[in-house]
């Protein structure tokens, strides 16, 4: 939690540098004000609906930190265009935020599109990620009111042409101004110092720094970015374009190559496809299973030997091993198995916890768990099953074979020649193939001689109830304390219920004073049964399952065994299946292709609801389509594994960011366009000359060259900190000039797939957004006129 907290602060002070190079210390701080008014709007809302402030509505602030300034960047930069040619400050807030409102509203609308199918996620995965599309919604409808409303306002009121003065007393006389302020700060917190006020200290101490690095470094070079660097920029991407506008079909072509390249090379170099992201271990599970009927004391006796071996394992690691507990009898079952209700006193498990991800340094947890794999191999007879703590919801086990049919005792013995089958192939990274059920337990069988209970008049329900009363007891009355009631339980001491020869000898009670022992109408015969009986369809099912050692794929093992289950000649009238987390992935795979679809069709028709044209969309849709160019191409060169659920949900946030974009900008061109034709006398575009029609491209290409970059250098930048794993706990820097810093974490293994496919697929995006879609547009006008013309 407090990771993601400062990767948000983190995103924040990036994202509010590159506003200050883009747009000034005064338009940056327009924009930066909608980050803390959409995310405590957002807050607010999210907490009035009962949502609590968890990891997931965290990284969906952080994911959102470059969206909810979109809406703003796009309405500041234009009120300060309009104010840079001398507008009033209220005519260009009025004319600014108008001008852009109808554009901002529908790319907010198709963003949230994006999102609104995600929130309908089924499952226990749902029911864990529909918090990132519910903070989205709530904290984007909040920017877009902060961009409309209140950003104007500012803006009318505060908003200037920040020009460097080139009179060189006034320059002087803010210098000195800034100097004397910070020097008065500077000499406070000295006295701060002296009086152990450390915290005042401190604050005046980073105002002060940053005041003057703002004023005597970040001030100038925002001048020279502003006034060297971005007409260079404008003047590359003026010759880019029109080199696009020249060949269209070239360039539309060429993208479309670029795709099918993009996924050919994927394919070559396919990286892993996980579910999950894995972090390294926060606690290690070491499950312990005796033999069936084995007794709690001489579980104990084995746990104290493997707890031994497993200390003897984490001693060298002793400073970051945070605690090791055992545990016997109930409750030890795994949680990511299949459930185990019921005693269990032939089970044991001991955890090992280890201190937090940032005090670990370069140890990894995966290490010390494949270590305690390999020491507790030593004890014989017993299934000892090492594994980590649960990324995310429980899915269930990574390798889950289920086994169905009707007649229980041929099922049991099938799951276990299964398992000696699929051992003899030597799959790798199989941890340990283990049966659900086992077929070993002790079963005492009282057998009642039905002619001797009916000769002394006893029932079975009596031989019953007192067997189960010796046993187990039977509550007899209630000790009252207070407002507290205590059951009273009667049942035979210790030493005569554990002995079978005085449970039979007991006596039953009769009418008229009679007593029969359990013995004269009863007798007992040992057996085995089974562990459990478990269903599925009607159908018994015995489930196979085992965790995926370090460094393996299950995917990949699964592939292997499901090939190996094929050729096996399994007997008629039973059948088997792949569950637990396959079919978990599979069942999420298909939701989030249909969501992508659905979200496609939804923004497609509120587009064509914008431009009332069906091209527009197509090329919108199109471009939302070549992003995932970026995508498959980032993971292809890096190698990084592919998460089904983060990279999927990564894609959908992709397309949301991309339209923003692609709306705003073929929204100016039409703008554009109008004003050319109208001021004319024209009909429509049509009747323009063609390279008015192209000048009005690159005109439209241009003015929106600042907001697009800003756009997609923010969400980029928010999202770095997290993708790359920079934690800097501003708490502790301010609190105790002790900034922690430390590169990796739990926070960026988990959330990092996300983070790095929207920004594989952004950078590319943004090229395409700035050069493909204006071509795309170019050649769609070429060809309806075209049409028209015939």
């Amino acid at each position: 939690m407090q990771n993601l907290e400062n990767s948000i602060i983190s995103g924040v002070i990036l994202v509010t540098l590159v506003l200050l190079f883009f747009l000034g210390l005064r338009n940056a701080s327009f924009v930066g004000l909608a980050i803390p008014l959409s995310m405590l709007m957002g807050i607010l809302f999210l907490y009035a609906s009962g949502v609590t402030l968890n990891v997931v509505v965290l990284f969906g602030l952080i994911l959102a930190l470059g969206l909810l300034v979109d809406n703003a960047i796009v309405v500041v930069e234009n009120i300060y265009r309009y104010m840079q040619e001398g507008y009033s400050s209220i005519e260009a807030a009025k004319y600014g935020a108008g001008e852009v409102a109808v554009p901002i509203i529908v790319s907010t609308a198709t963003t949230l599109a994006a999102f609104l199918p995600m929130a309908f996620w089924p499952g226990l995965v749902g029911s864990f990620m529909q918090y990132l599309p519910i903070t989205l919604i709530i904290v984007l409808t909040s920017s877009l009111f902060v961009a409309l409303v209140i950003n104007p306002v500012f803006t009318s009121i505060f908003m200037k042409i920040d020009i460097r003065s080139e009179d060189r007393s006034i320059r002087a006389r803010k210098r000195r101004n800034v100097l004397i302020a910070n020097a008065t700060m500077a000499l406070l917190a000295i006295v701060f110092h002296f009086s152990d006020f450390e915290l005042g200290r401190n604050l005046l101490g980073f105002v002060v720094l940053i005041s003057l690095t703002y004023y005597f470094l970040l001030r100038p070079s925002s001048f020279v970015f502003q006034n060297r660097f971005l007409p260079v920029l404008e003047r590359v991407y003026d010759k880019f374009i029109r080199a696009a506008l020249r060949f269209p079909i070239m360039t539309f072509l060429g993208t479309f190559v670029l795709l099918i390249f993009a996924i050919v090379l994927l394919g070559i170099r396919t990286p892993k496809v996980i579910f999950f992201p894995t972090a390294d271990p926060i606690y290690i599970n070491a499950f312990v299973e005796m033999p069936l009927g084995t007794d709690i004391q001489a579980t104990n006796e084995l746990m104290k030997e493997v707890e031994e071996t497993i200390e003897e394992v984490v001693k060298p690691y002793r400073g970051i091993v945070e605690a090791v507990l055992s545990q016997i009898g109930e409750n030890t079952s795994d949680p990511n198995g299949p459930p185990e209700p019921g005693a269990s006193p032939n089970k044991g498990r001991i955890t090992v916890s280890f201190v937090p991800s940032e005090e670990r340094g370069d140890i990894s947890t995966f290490k010390i768990m494949e270590e305690i794999r390999v020491a507790v191999r030593k004890f014989p007879g017993v299934d000892i099953v090492v594994d980590k703590n649960a990324d995310g919801p429980a899915t269930g086990k990574p390798i889950n074979l289920e086994v169905s049919g009707e007649d229980i005792d041929q099922l049991a013995i099938l799951s276990q020649t299964l398992i000696t089958y699929l051992n003899s192939k030597n799959i790798p990274g199989i941890e340990r193939l283990i049966a659900d059920v086992s077929i070993g337990k002790p079963e005492l069988i009282v057998n009642i001689d039905r002619e001797a209970a009916r000769r002394y008049e006893v029932s079975t329900f009596q031989v019953a109830d007192a067997i189960r009363t010796a046993v187990f007891g039977k509550e007899v009355s209630k000790y009252k304390e207070g407002e507290d009631d205590y059951p009273i339980m009667v049942r035979l001491d210790e030493q005569y219920r554990n002995n079978i020869e005085d449970l039979l000898t007991q006596r039953i009670m009769l009418p008229e004073g009679r007593q029969v022992p359990i013995s004269a109408v009863a007798n007992i015969e040992y057996t085995s049964t089974y562990s459990a009986i478990k269903r599925k369809n009607l159908d018994r099912a015995i489930t196979i399952y085992s965790n995926v050692l370090q460094g393996y794929n299950a995917n990949e093992i699964i592939v292997q065994l499901d090939e190996y289950m094929a050729a096996y000649d399994l007997p008629d009238g039973f059948s088997y299946e792949f569950t637990g987390e396959q079919q978990q992935q599979a069942e999420d795979m298909s939701f989030l292709v249909n969501a992508f679809m659905l979200a496609l069709v939804t923004i497609f028709l509120l587009i064509v609801a914008q431009f009332n044209s069906v091209l527009s969309p197509i090329i919108i849709v199109l471009s939302i389509l070549f992003s995932t160019i970026g995508v498959f191409l980032g993971y292809a060169i890096t190698g990084r594994d592919i998460s089904v659920i983060f990279t999927g949900v990564g894609i959908i946030s992709l397309a949301g960011v991309v339209v923003n974009n692609a709306i705003v900008l073929i929204d100016y061109i039409v703008l554009v366009t109008k004003e050319k034709y109208e001021k004319l006398g024209l009909k429509n575009a049509f009747e323009l000359d063609k390279e008015d029609v192209k000048e009005a491209i690159v005109q439209g290409g241009s003015t929106r060259l600042r907001p697009v970059l800003l756009t997609a250098i923010t969400t980029v930048l928010g999202l770095i900190p997290l993708a790359i794993g920079f934690n800097i706990n501003f708490f502790t820097l301010i609190a105790e000039l002790d900034p922690k810093i430390f590169i990796g974490g739990d926070n960026a293994a988990f959330w990092g797939p996300m983070a790095w496919t929207v920004i594989y697929g952004l950078v590319f995006a943004t090229f395409l957004t700035l050069i493909v879609v204006p071509a795309m547009y170019w050649l769609s006008f070429r060809l309806t006129a075209f049409v028209r013309r015939l």
